[in-house]
């Protein structure tokens, strides 16, 4: 069956190729190209541009990698404070060392890490010594004196020229890091600086996905990069340079707005002449907004993501991971579009399978939690826990066996299994839970294969369920959260625990 999309990847990197080359050549050929977003597995953006590649970028570098070098970016009060990034559930500085091995595994070398407003974190120099001896050059730069105000200040020998000068020798250099406030810009503006001392005449340019500039600023694509900033508070706006420089509206957010006129001011100092960049969209090369195919569809995803991004806070704000303030903003973006929880379809079917549950087993005083999956056909299935398998785990059996045509009374885990799993859990691993999570599912299910050729038929199967809705009843436990991401399904739940006890294994 043929799957509508609605983003012309081979469009975007034709047009994208063309516009940095473009830049570079603006600037006699040397260009710090400051990526915004993520480089790799740009989840948000697959979901928000139904068909756009997460690694489009990738495959974007491997087209200029003759002519790029990349420095990947740090901030040391991330490293020191763990930061999490949620979509693999990792910290940044392991994010970091993902990063670099993934753009080693297309083939192209990271030139160095730059920790950015390094103080002697602790963490920060353990993590500098981790690389180092790994052979990968790290450089240190802390806070830029006199920054924002005291433009002599920061152009000068103590302000950007106390930062180590990166030699690098293409002409395109990426500036890149695991998330927003990374110190990209910074370090950007730094080589610029020692650029220009040694007579090259280099310059500065950004590539952020989002917001996307020549979309409206209500376009709930656009709207859902607000969603996906909540934290930050980042609000997208209307571009007032551009707009008075060439009466034309264009989109983009208040911090780029905000730090315009005095990166104007730096650029000009350090240049020592007039610049050409008039406005915050001047700066940007983004190109995705030429190679949306169909608004219609983008727009629904978007309203979608909307609503995952609200169940996400709420259960990070239940979890102690963000504030209040973030649940409320992220809730006006959809009371903007008048849209309820359960304009996502999978909503409801997982709370009804959670009550059902419930009046099935009555008496009992456990916690019923209830999972539903929308299907690629718009089938919705659904599962719950019970006494042998969590909630996660009931669904993704239940989906695969319709996947497979499986009628229900045939078993993919014979009960030998089980019961095996389970004397290992509480027995020999002294766990308190009996019942199976979804990775130790999975598992088992590996196991049943070499003696049920229904297991096999249906594990077949389990690569169909990557794109598709998942909402569940609970905060889903480690062992379900890791199998549901590696699965690639895109999950929401209600911002309720599964047990009262505070430590979750």
């Amino acid at each position: 069956m043929a799957v509508h999309t609605a983003f012309d990847n081979e469009k975007y990197l034709q047009e994208q190729k063309s516009e940095i080359l473009e830049r570079m050549k603006k600037f006699d050929n040397k260009l710090y190209l400051e990526f915004g977003g993520k480089l790799l597995y740009d989840y948000h953006a697959a979901r928000v541009l139904p068909g756009y590649d997460p690694n489009i970028k990738m495959r974007l570098l491997q087209t200029l990698k003759e002519k790029a070098d990349i420095l990947l970016c740090i901030y040391a009060g991330d490293i020191e404070r763990k930061k999490m990034r949620a979509d693999f559930g990792i910290t940044y500085d392991s994010d970091a060392l993902k990063l670099i091995d993934d753009i080693r595994g297309w083939g192209i070398d990271v030139l160095g890490v730059v920790i950015t407003r390094f103080e002697n974190q602790p963490s920060a120099i353990q993590f500098k010594n981790k690389l180092e001896r790994r052979g990968i050059k790290v450089y240190t730069h802390q806070y830029t004196k006199g920054y924002p105000t005291d433009i002599d200040l920061i152009v000068s020998d103590e302000g950007y020229g106390a930062n180590e000068y990166i030699a690098t020798e293409k002409p395109l250099v990426i500036v890149t890091g695991p998330g927003p406030g990374s110190g990209k810009l910074a370090t950007s503006l730094s080589q610029v600086y020692h650029d220009y001392k040694r007579g090259i005449n280099a310059g500065y340019a950004k590539f952020e996905t989002f917001p996307i500039w020549n979309l409206p600023l209500k376009h709930p694509v656009n709207v859902a990069y607000e969603a996906a900033t909540a934290d930050l508070g980042d609000v997208n706006m209307i571009d007032p340079f551009h707009l008075e420089a060439y009466n034309q509206k264009t989109i983009n957010y208040n911090r780029d707005v905000e730090v315009f006129p005095v990166l104007k001011r730096i650029l000009k100092k350090i240049m020592g002449g007039e610049l050409f960049y008039k406005s915050p969209t001047d700066m940007g090369v983004n190109r995705a907004g030429f190679a949306i195919t169909d608004d219609e569809m983008t727009q629904e995803s978007a309203k979608q993501e909307l609503i995952r991004r609200y169940f996400r806070y709420r259960c990070e704000y239940a979890m102690g991971l963000t504030d209040k303030g973030t649940v409320q903003r992220a809730e006006l973006l959809i009371k903007d579009f008048n849209l309820d929880l359960q304009y996502r379809s999978v909503v409801e079917p997982a709370r009804r399978a959670s009550i059902a549950a419930q009046e099935n087993d009555k008496g009992s005083e456990g916690v019923y939690c209830g999972a539903a999956i929308a299907l690629k056909n718009g089938t919705v299935v659904t599962g719950n826990n019970s006494p042998r398998l969590h909630a996660a785990s009931s669904l993704v059996l239940h989906a695969i066996k319709h996947l497979a045509e499986i009628p229900e009374k045939i078993k993919l885990l014979p009960p030998n299994i089980i019961e095996a799993v389970r004397t290992l859990k509480t027995e020999v691993l002294n766990e308190k839970t009996l019942s199976l999570d979804l990775v130790e599912t999975l598992i088992s299910l590996s196991i049943s294969t070499t003696v049920n050729p229904a297991a096999q038929l249906a594990m077949e199967k389990l690569e169909e369920l990557r794109g598709c809705e998942v909402h569940m009843t609970h905060i889903p436990t480690p062992g379900d959260e890791a199998g549901l991401r590696r699965l690639g399904v895109n999950l929401t739940s209600d911002p309720n625990f599964s047990t009262k006890d505070l430590f979750i294994t």
